[in-house]
């Protein structure tokens, strides 16, 4: 495991006036350059061969206009661990950015153990998404005392509607995750997609049987500022998935008829800005102060910067709850966040992750504590 006194170190050798912020090229990237760029930051991007023309071409800086200054290429992802990668960025002074590309192409241990260079956030709490391993995700939840799903340790437990948590079996970090509301229903749908080798009996064996929450699903994408000591809500979204949405845009007779021959699917592809009423901004910031609160408690330091609470708002006898059922413990993945009111509420101007980020590293640089938001 690399120690926080090796980051203090490397960051102490570099140059303060002279900070290069970096990210694996995927998922939020361009979000997090466009921030760094416009608080006067270097930009570098660690781009996959046959996939970084978005960065090296289209937005790469050129005549006044683009946010990336610089792309390192590999032959894949995973390939940002190696040395010679590792002394580019080093020498560029970079503060590495973790993005959900990032944890899923490279090995979670390689990170942990082996990428020696200064990364904002937490590197040891992003495994804690992945829902097979102890102490994860739903562990946080609870003892932070946050609302989530019934899960059901047995399919023949099943007796309500539920959707079933389980990865492709081509792509492990997509997902194949079905409906269910008994147990010979779960036979029956997990014994298809076993025959048509979309899932793995591995898989499925470790797959999370969750309550399905009927209610408006919402993204609650936070940044805990270590500088500050201040939770910010960033702003609320929903995401955009293939191919239930295409669904769901079809009259109900039509979906019946389609569903002979299509099952659904809950591929993400996008993100849609969505906004709350106020009444309901108290119990976001509960949670969201619950969650910090119970990191800092099992995970030291704790979050740091960005994460995401994802949920549904009910309606519960008579009131509104908000339930989580998924936690983002990076980056979330839309830069459209930018696009609802909250952030502007605190800063008087609609600030995106990207820039948010950079005016975190702004002045932790400037007070001298990068070691406490970098790790």
């Amino acid at each position: 495991m690399i120690t926080q006194p090796q980051i203090k170190k490397i960051l102490e050798n570099y140059n303060k006036n002279d900070l290069t912020i970096g990210t694996l090229g995927g998922h939020s990237a361009l979000d997090i350059c466009r921030g760094a760029k416009k608080l006067g930051f270097n930009t570098v991007v660690v781009a996959q061969k046959g996939r970084e023309k978005t960065y090296s071409e289209h937005y790469f800086y050129k005549n006044g206009k683009g946010c990336v200054d610089n792309v390192i290429m590999v032959d894949k992802f995973a390939d940002v661990v190696k040395k010679d990668v590792q002394e580019k960025l080093r020498s560029m002074n970079t503060i590495f950015i973790h993005n959900r590309y990032f944890w899923v192409y490279c090995n979670f241990r390689e990170i942990e153990d082996r990428f020696l260079v200064p990364i904002f956030g937490t590197r040891s709490m992003v495994k804690l998404e992945e829902r097979n391993i102890p102490k994860n995700q739903y562990y946080l939840l609870e003892k932070a005392g946050i609302k989530i799903p019934k899960i059901f340790k047995k399919p023949n437990e099943i007796n309500r509607l539920c959707i079933v948590k389980v990865a492709e079996a081509q792509r492990g970090y997509e997902r194949a995750f079905f409906f269910a509301n008994s147990f010979n229903d779960y036979k029956k749908k997990s014994e298809e997609l076993l025959a048509k080798k979309i899932i793995t009996k591995k898989d499925l064996q470790s797959a999370v049987i969750e309550e399905f929450i009927v209610g408006a699903q919402v993204n609650f994408n936070y940044f805990y500022s270590v500088v500050d000591n201040r939770l910010e809500l960033m702003g609320t979204d929903t995401r955009r998935q293939t191919n239930i949405d295409g669904l769901l845009r079809l009259p109900a007779p039509e979906q019946l008829e389609v569903l002979k021959f299509v099952k659904p699917k809950l591929i993400e592809t996008g993100h849609i800005a969505v906004t709350m009423k106020e009444s309901l901004l108290e119990k976001t910031f509960d949670i969201g102060e619950k969650f910090v609160a119970i990191t800092r408690k099992e995970h030291r330091p704790g979050i740091i910067g960005p994460f995401a609470l994802q949920g549904a708002v009910t309606a519960e006898e008579g009131r509104e709850d908000i339930v989580i059922f998924d936690v983002s413990m990076r980056i979330p993945g839309s830069p459209g966040t930018m696009f609802t009111p909250y952030s502007a509420y605190l800063h008087m101007e609609p600030i995106s992750y990207g820039e948010r980020i950079a005016m975190e590293i702004k002045k932790a640089a400037d007070s001298d504590m990068l070691d406490f938001i970098c790790t």
